[in-house]
């Protein structure tokens, strides 16, 4: 009798994991995963970006205030005749 218990305990178990297991690769549940992981995906990629913009501004202005670009006289002295490289 114990026996018997056991096992139809022991298949109600499997039938059950295995519901689950098949729920699990539906369609609908593996586009919803897929979305999930390219979100967080998404994320990360759009915080390195943020980051590395930071970053680059950071030493922009840095290499600029080394330099003295930032500076401005007022003098714009320019001659249209002469090509400037483009």
């Amino acid at each position: 009798m114990i026996r018997r218990l056991f096992y139809i305990s022991l298949g109600a178990f499997a039938a059950v994991w295995v519901m689950r297991r098949l729920r699990a690769l539906q369609p609908d549940h593996l586009a919803n995963r897929a979305v999930g992981r390219m979100t967080g995906l998404l994320a990360g990629v759009r915080e390195f970006a943020d980051e590395a913009l930071e970053a680059a501004a950071k030493r922009e202005s840095e290499l600029r205030a080394e330099y003295g670009l930032d500076t401005f006289d007022g003098n714009i002295t320019t001659n249209h005749y002469v090509k400037d490289g483009r």
